[in-house]
């Protein structure tokens, strides 16, 4: 198949770029690099069945080659970078969607949204469901990353509606592992970080707050297990274990040996209070359910960091 990849320097995008091009599709990746690195796709430039377009989504693309999905993935996901770039996350998530849902209706492909469990905001249901309609602040700091991808959802469904385009689109929690950068600025990035540098451990409220943390091989196979079927309403893809941050930071001064003390500041803005995922659906329709376990993506993704920070 040929596939379009947004963000396919990123995170989640240079993984997905990797399995594509191992199964010898062809692969156009389209990255401005603004979060992107050139280093977590070193491995694929020479690869016949590879393309490497630099180019910001948010801005119209023309391409000759046909297409069979667009996997739109380009995205300012941590907090650190949308809120630095409330706009660029805007236009990204606005502007980037419109341009893509546009090339896979021109392509006659089909559609692949990356979207998140920042959907739901700061949830007043617990787990979240894919029908909780979400508790967003609309104009805080974090409305930037939030409304942006509510509204490439609505924008997905539109052209579903108007234009019977084949969509599928995904809810991604937390999800961590390789090819994250050092100053990622996501939780499990800026601890591990912080400890293999024997700083002190960031940590914001009292670390009584939860998330539930995906490792990246996990994500990927529910991502490839969607493109197998026809289910074209959002699904949650995450892992529903429940962690506390606190317990996090020490779970990874633990595991790297670390002397690093942990460093309380005040909770941000529209911070969530709980973050878990309700998967029923994901396991009913993929068969799908994460594997790894915390303990086990966190030593890969810490021996990840040691070689990084050499």
């Amino acid at each position: 198949m040929n596939i379009l990849v947004t963000g396919g320097a990123g995170f989640i995008g240079s993984h997905l770029c990797r399995v594509f091009v191992e199964r010898k599709d062809f692969v156009i990746c389209v990255d401005n690099f603004i979060t992107g690195s050139k280093e977590n796709i070193k491995p694929l430039l020479d690869k016949d069945n590879f393309k490497l377009i630099e180019h910001d989504i948010s801005e119209p693309l023309y391409l000759d080659e046909g297409l069979d999905w667009v996997f739109h993935f380009a995205s300012l996901a941590s907090p650190k970078h949308y809120l630095n770039y409330p706009i660029k996350t805007l236009k990204s998530g606005l502007l980037g969607t419109y341009n893509c849902l546009g090339i896979a209706k021109a392509k006659k492909a089909k559609f692949f949204l990356a979207s998140t469990s920042e959907v739901y905001g700061n949830p007043q249901i617990h787990p979240q469901p894919e029908e909780y309609n979400g508790n967003v602040n609309i104009v805080g700091l974090r409305s930037c990353y939030d409304e942006s991808k509510r509204a490439a959802e609505a924008l997905t469904y539109a052209y579903k509606r108007s234009h019977n385009l084949s969509v599928r689109v995904i809810r991604i929690f937390n999800t961590f592992g390789p090819s994250m950068k050092t100053d990622d600025g996501r939780v499990i990035s800026n601890f591990i970080v912080q400890a293999l540098k024997g700083e002190p451990l960031t940590v914001y409220g009292g670390g009584k707050q939860t998330r539930s943390f995906c490792y990246i091989d996990d994500l990927i196979r529910g991502i490839l297990a969607l493109t197998e079927t026809d289910y074209q309403q959002p699904l949650n893809l995450g892992n529903p274990q429940e962690f506390k941050i606190i317990d996090l930071a020490r779970k990874i001064i633990s595991l790297t040996q670390s002397s690093s003390p942990i460093r309380f500041f005040p909770l941000p803005e529209d911070d969530p209070k709980r973050r878990k995922p309700d998967i029923t659906k994901a396991k009913k329709i993929l068969g799908w359910q994460p594997e790894v376990s915390l303990e086990e993506g966190l030593t890969r993704t810490i021996a990840y960091f040691k070689d990084r920070l050499r």
